[in-house]
């Protein structure tokens, strides 16, 4: 009697295989016995069914990647506002053409090309000075009394061109090298406002009032001197958190310069842009009767130009020729603008806290922006 042999599953192991082997044996073996077949005659397929068989690993899938989620990328925005302009070039064409957006773009224009080589020159030469003029040489340039420390150290922002993004971390830099901090900070105000970069500037954006060259000087340095004496007279050691290192730490000097560069490009021209559409807009677009509302009254326009000073943020290298638009202001009033803009603004604001201290900034900021409107309306009634 044949017994059917059945093919073992292939996902059983490696033990149930034999087993299953040998009772197969032991089966054919019976199997045999009843119909006289001798073993020899299937010994071989014996052996073979005792020997496990290894099941047979199919290689793995290659994964398929996952579809990336597109990303915003600036060729890609600037693509599709260029698609944007080309699709409603008729209705642009229209609002460009009115009155009131050629005025806005004359005004607009004018200030950033009149402000763009300063601001260039500035920017290179403040990041020269960040990187390859060692912090040591101030420390060993101030006297070591700190009631002449601060004026000296203020009139070196005459000689040290740079704007207010880059006179931070110097402050930091020579806090961090043992100058007092209150020629660190009169050095902070004055060398963004008074470096022949910015007078030049104002010179240009003033070319019928020289005497504005002098009262930004003087007004400039008399704040920053001021601002000084009074931290040596009433500032706290608790109120000053100290920088802990450099910079630009850790980075070849070409580095260095190129980061600074392209880093103060970045944010000064960017407030350039801004202030630039704000004085065009107030020049174009506000209506005339506020403007001559509050430039009428001296308090309330010395006031409204300080604070635009503070909101706006202008770089130091750019501010005269948005002062310069404003001609509805006096001279004591854009004056105040061109005090106060280099000394306090909200980008100030924000570098002195992440450098000094979030306490040292709420303190040190409604002092500077007091007396720096103080040092403008003195400087304004003697000088304009």
């Amino acid at each position: 009697m044949a017994i059917a042999e059945e093919a073992p599953p292939e996902e059983i192991g490696r033990e149930e295989k034999v087993g299953w082997a040998e009772k197969a044996g032991r089966a054919e073996k019976a199997g045999r016995e009843e119909t006289g077949v001798p073993d020899e005659a299937v010994g071989a397929s014996a052996r073979g069914a005792a020997q496990p068989t290894t099941p047979q690993l199919s290689s793995p899938r290659p994964s398929t990647p996952q579809p990336s989620s597109p990303r915003l990328s600036s060729p890609l925005v600037l693509t599709m506002l260029l698609l944007l302009m080309v699709l409603l070039q008729s209705p642009v064409r229209r609002a460009l053409s009115a009155p009131v957006m050629q005025s806005w773009m004359t005004v607009f224009v004018a200030v950033v090309v009149q402000a763009l080589p300063f601001l260039v020159l500035g920017v290179l030469l403040s990041a020269a000075i960040a990187v390859y003029v060692p912090p040591s040489f101030f420390a060993r340039a101030l006297p070591s009394r700190p009631a002449l420390a601060v004026p000296v150290a203020g009139l070196a922002g005459a000689v040290l061109p740079g704007c207010e993004c880059a006179s931070v971390p110097v402050a930091g830099a020579l806090v961090r090298r043992g100058v007092t901090p209150a020629a660190a900070l009169a050095f902070l105000l004055s060398a963004p406002a008074i470096n022949p970069i910015v007078l030049t500037a104002t010179a240009v954006a003033f070319p019928r009032d020289p005497e504005m060259v002098v009262a930004r000087f003087a007004a400039s340095l008399l704040a920053a001197c001021a601002m000084g004496w009074l931290w040596q007279r009433l500032g706290r050691t608790d109120w000053l958190r100290l920088p802990t290192h450099a910079p630009h730490e850790g980075e070849t000097r070409g580095a260095a310069f190129w980061d600074s560069v392209r880093h103060d490009v970045m944010h000064a021209g960017g407030f350039l842009v801004v202030g630039a559409m704000a004085a065009a807009t107030l020049k174009s677009v506000a209506p005339a009767s506020w403007l001559r509302t509050a430039a009428d009254n001296p308090a309330v326009a010395v006031l409204t130009l300080a604070l635009l000073a503070v909101i706006l943020s202008i770089c130091s290298e750019a501010d005269a020729f948005v002062a310069a638009s404003l001609t509805q202001f006096s001279l004591t009033a854009r004056l105040a603008f061109l005090v106060v803009g280099p000394m306090i603004d909200l980008k100030l604001f924000a570098m002195q806290a992440g450098t000094f201290g979030r306490g040292f900034a709420l303190r040190f900021a409604p002092a500077t922006f007091a007396l720096a409107i103080a040092s403008a309306l003195l400087t304004g009634w003697v000088l304009l």
